[in-house]
């Protein structure tokens, strides 16, 4: 079971059923949606005016839920890891948890109008991408492929929305592992 979880959403154009279904359907794992409020306010850096992604990870495993193989984190803010100035998002390589940042996904962030269609692509690439390093993927040199490493929006907005070939293969050897691991456990 994957969890989608938006954190301290309040409004926006984030819609988790669509999220959910994408994941579901790319992933061939179950999944749920929920909304959660973190207290993140420990998590901030007032002096870059952002958020710690790794920070937030350790939140999520914290709060991991029983039922759960992944839980996917989306988040309003902008994040950064020390090395870097800003991260679209952050997982655990071959881990439980990831999170995804909204903020420099929407066209406002750039001083540019609205544009929903966009942003939806954009947070699919990256939910699958970061998800994709939680099943041990990682960057792919392929520029079509949504595992390509992302530096800046241009970017993301070149990446396709599916997995090349060898990426979608390596996800589903990974898959199938990870089902007969839970199929194991329950027979015991």
């Amino acid at each position: 079971m994957i969890y989608v979880t938006a954190i301290n959403f309040t409004k926006g154009l984030v819609n988790l059923e669509e999220v959910g279904e994408t994941i579901e359907s790319d992933f061939n794992v179950p999944v749920k949606q929920q909304t959660v409020h973190m207290a993140v306010e420990k998590l901030y850096d007032t002096k870059r005016g952002q958020y710690h992604s790794t920070s937030i990870l350790k939140e999520l495993l914290y709060g991991f839920p029983s039922d759960a193989t992944k839980t996917i984190g989306i988040f309003p803010f902008d994040l950064f890891i020390p090395i870097l100035t800003f991260v679209f998002g952050e997982a655990q390589l071959d881990g439980k948890v990831a999170v995804v940042s909204t903020a420099r996904l929407e066209q406002e962030f750039y001083g540019m109008p609205l544009n929903e269609m966009l942003f939806k692509r954009r947070l699919i690439k990256e939910v699958k991408h970061e998800l994709g390093h939680t099943y041990g993927l990682v960057h792919c040199a392929r520029n079509s492929c949504v595992m390509s490493l992302a530096t800046n929006i241009g970017d993301v907005d070149r990446k396709g929305l599916l997995f090349c070939d060898n990426c979608r293969d390596a996800l589903k050897l990974k898959l199938d592992q990870d089902s007969q691991k839970i199929v194991s456990v329950h027979l015991k």
